[in-house]
């Protein structure tokens, strides 16, 4: 049954649970690369091997998704966490290049412990809070953010290994926690035929309308963009203020502790007093402003204006968005929902780097052979972005209300 009377106690462990693999998965971020030039991979190969683990998402995130409404959010969960745990303990035993791609992949292929998260909340919480909830993942995020990072740098002062051995520990003990602390949500009335296929299709056709499409869309434009930006932030940051590691890592510490703020703290009062669509929306603006404003950056403070306002925009469209996936289906499609969102972001998290570090290439290139002026370097890849984003809020505007989905939902659930 879906814990009813008592759901503060789940959230709480949800949260957690989030956290913790968003720390663990932090944790890789800084040591990852270095760590594959260890065994010869050129900058070519570790794009490879950081993008593997979304392509792994965007296959397998519907699929973990669908088994989720079949039978429940708990084994799914578990299934997810202790696939990372042996992604990354494979990590720090692997002593070739291929057996970090298998562990990447393998952390890859589990991965849905987002998605199923998503579901589970949206299991135990009524549609008018969900986005507040959504936001309580948005925060974990934020803080995995804050500290995973943090722990890599301090411990791969011990041994290159020792950051893939911690995270792996941490997914260990959480799946320990997680099998012994959480209730099932997802209770059985509103589980799916096991003869029902994971059907795409039949999810849109079963929806019945453009509101899932345009969510979907605007979902996959404004995570694009997102990637772009942060892929090559670093770089712009550097090239033009010349900004080194520990600058840029105390800037995305306040860009993580804002978006906790934000979704941890705020959401829910916005949402009560501007509705989901509305902040969906008013997010694209701030980051489509943000992606135009950066390149023509002359001062840190502008540079730190336009990238709290690129804070400030994902924290209002990212949850919202996600809440408003959610209310385009019944209960019983919530796992293939999020599982769905997921995989869009993941695929949107393969072609905004690409793209990315393909137009900032062109902006050296420019550079490089302009003798007259002095090509703004980072100006195409974040107006491209800013186009982008100009994209996603046009798509966004065509959502329709939260009180049509709860009809089409309501509808389908019957």
């Amino acid at each position: 049954m879906a814990p009813k009377a008592n759901e503060r106690s789940p959230l709480a462990i949800i949260f957690v649970t989030v956290l913790v693999d968003l720390i663990g998965f932090g944790i890789v971020i800084p040591v990852l690369p270095l760590y594959a030039e260890r065994f010869g991979a050129s900058a070519a190969v570790i794009g490879m091997l950081l993008g593997v683990y979304s392509a792994m998402t965007f296959i397998f995130s519907p699929v973990l998704g669908h088994l989720s409404d079949r039978v429940g959010r708990r084994p799914v969960l578990l299934f997810s966490i202790i696939g990372t745990s042996l992604g990354f303990l494979l990590m720090g035993l692997a002593h070739t290049l291929w057996l970090l791609f298998l562990a990447r992949i393998i952390d890859g292929v589990s991965g849905g412990n987002i998605s199923t998260a998503q579901a589970y909340i949206a299991d135990i919480t009524s549609p008018e809070d969900r986005s507040k909830r959504m936001g309580l993942l948005g925060a974990a995020f934020g803080l995995g953010f804050i500290i995973g990072p943090a722990l890599g740098g301090l411990m791969s002062r011990f041994s290159p290994e020792a950051p893939f051995f911690l995270a792996a520990g941490l997914a260990a003990a959480n799946a320990i926690a997680l099998y012994f602390r959480l209730p099932e949500s997802l209770s059985a009335e509103h589980r799916s035929d096991v003869s029902t296929r994971p059907s795409i299709t039949r999810l849109f056709e079963e929806q019945g309308s453009w509101q899932l499409t345009a969510v979907l869309a605007t979902t996959f434009f404004a995570t694009v963009a997102f990637a772009l930006l942060t892929a090559i932030y670093t770089l712009f940051s550097s090239h033009r203020f010349q900004l080194d590691a520990t600058h840029n890592g105390y800037i995305f510490a306040y860009l993580g502790v804002l978006g906790a703020v934000i979704q941890g703290g705020l959401l829910g009062r916005l949402v009560r007093v501007a509705g989901d669509k509305r902040l969906a929306v008013l997010g694209t603006v701030f980051l489509a402003l943000s992606l135009f404003a950066l390149p023509m950056s002359s001062t840190v403070f502008i540079l730190m204006a336009a990238s709290t306002g690129m804070a400030i925009g994902n924290s209002l469209s990212t949850p919202t968005l996600s809440a408003l996936a959610s209310k385009c289906v019944g209960p019983q499609w919530q796992g293939r929902i999020f599982g769905v969102t997921q995989s869009v972001s993941s695929l949107a998290r393969i072609v905004g780097p690409i793209l990315g570090g393909w137009l900032l290439s062109r902006d050296d290139a420019m550079a490089r052979i302009s003798a007259s002026y002095a090509y703004p370097y980072g100006r195409t890849p974040f107006w491209t972005g800013g186009v982008i984003m100009v994209v996603a809020f046009v798509v966004s505007l065509s959502i329709g209300s939260v009180r049509e989905m709860a009809r089409t939902a309501a509808s389908e659930g019957d």
